[in-house]
């Protein structure tokens, strides 16, 4: 496409864009349960008015934007809050979930050779249920990745045991998640502590999904094991805003126990022309939007709003558990908030996916084992039954030889 000569009216380039928009996803009908954590049209109001009021303000100059260096700073504070930080502890707002585990991998590789002496290659050790994200920054940074099988008892779980044993002097990170995207399962993080802390290696929770949830669902009673700062072993934590926080994208959090830690994190660059400049993010412009939404988003549901929503999606899974279980699919492990994954042991579950596609449905699937995966909000309340009936159809469809093409699900 060749820029056009000359413009169009803005109410003509807003027609074309909604109707590019009419053949994506239908998230804001609850029939989509990946990509998209739906809060519903009060929180999506004040996503948008909180990311207009400040979009063209730029984070990386707090002394031009205070505003945004206070309402940053505030955002971390209440991360810190609800995720057990002692006093020392500190962080910073990233674009998202990969920018957090680059700049946590960068802060620990950077400690491993200022504090351990470590000069040549280094490794991190991780379970084979960890986010790629940590397989990019690794090869960002020529790290070598060591994933590590599950353990075998059907858990889903990491291996602290098999972790440990992976882990040598040149291991500058091992890696539990908070629960882990693939299952929905909570890794060990207290026997994964100890190993580290036995090794004398850093440990990252990635709560990327569940560090906005899991606080608020154990204060709803849900027993969610030490996952976070509460673990003397935890030394960053990665946590997103715009998953479970509910906060515009891209937004999320990188946590650290102490300042000390987090001084290996920035970058400080004044060998060149222009005035110092030091970015405590891979980033150097950060929208201001990203940190004023979730600032607001924050503020406006507070640890009672979050109680509910969380609380909402918790009995949605359950929901969904109980129909699943009906209708002779297993849950894999012991998911405790929202995400699940579940397969039947007939009926193949990449068939069954592109049948509830056809039917209008757009999530996610595993393929270790296969297995079909939901990423629920609290709009899902609304649809699980629904969903719930269109897979008995589609489960009918399939066990009859009946369904239709196979659709790819993949990530792009």
């Amino acid at each position: 496409m060749d820029m056009p000569k000359t413009g169009k009216s803005w109410e003509e380039v807003r027609k074309e864009l909604e109707a590019r928009g009419a053949g994506d996803a239908k998230w804001r009908d609850g029939k989509t349960a990946v990509y998209v954590f739906n809060a519903g049209p009060e929180i999506a109001e004040v996503q948008h008015e909180a990311y207009t009021a400040f979009m063209s303000e730029n984070g990386l100059g707090p002394l031009a934007f205070p505003s945004l260096a206070q309402m940053e700073r505030e955002v971390v504070e209440m991360a810190l809050s609800i995720l057990n930080g002692p006093d020392w502890a500190t962080g910073a707002i990233t674009s998202g979930g990969t920018d957090s585990i680059t700049m946590a991998m960068k802060a620990a590789r950077d400690y491993a050779r200022a504090e351990k002496g470590l000069k040549g290659p280094a490794n991190i050790v991780l379970p084979q249920s960890a986010h790629p994200a940590f397989d990019k920054a690794a090869h960002l940074m020529d790290v070598e990745v060591r994933r590590i099988p599950l353990k075998t008892d059907g858990s889903y779980e990491a291996d602290p045991r098999a972790m440990g044993d992976a882990c040598d002097a040149a291991t500058i990170m091992m890696v539990g998640s908070a629960p882990n995207f693939p299952h929905g399962v909570i890794d060990p993080i207290e026997a994964l502590g100890d190993v580290a802390e036995a090794k004398g290696v850093w440990l990252h929770t990635d709560a990327c999904v569940g560090g906005y949830f899991a606080p608020f669902a154990r204060m709803n009673g849900v027993p969610v094991p030490p996952f976070d700062f509460e673990v003397p072993a935890v030394r960053s934590i990665s946590a997103d805003l715009h998953k479970y926080g509910y906060a515009a994208k891209g937004a999320s959090t990188v946590l650290f126990r102490d300042k000390k830690l987090y001084d290996y994190m920035p970058f400080d660059a004044q060998n060149w022309s222009g005035a110092p400049m030091k970015t405590p993010t891979l980033a150097g412009t950060r929208p201001g939007g990203a940190i004023s939404a979730a600032w607001a988003v924050m503020n406006v549901l507070g640890v009672e709003g979050y109680r509910e929503k969380q609380g909402l999606v918790c009995e949605t899974r359950e929901r969904a558990e109980e129909g699943f279980k009906r209708l002779g699919f297993e849950v894999l492990g012991k998911p405790m908030l929202g995400l699940i994954a579940f397969r039947h042991p007939e009926h193949d579950s990449f068939a069954i996916y592109s049948e509830m596609y056809r039917k209008g449905w757009f999530t996610s699937i595993t393929i270790d084992p296969p297995s079909l995966h939901l990423m629920l909000s609290p709009k899902h309340a609304e649809v699980i039954d629904q969903y719930i009936e269109d897979l008995a159809e589609a489960c009918e469809t399939v066990a009859k030889g009946k369904a239709g093409e196979r659709v790819e699900a993949r990530y792009n």
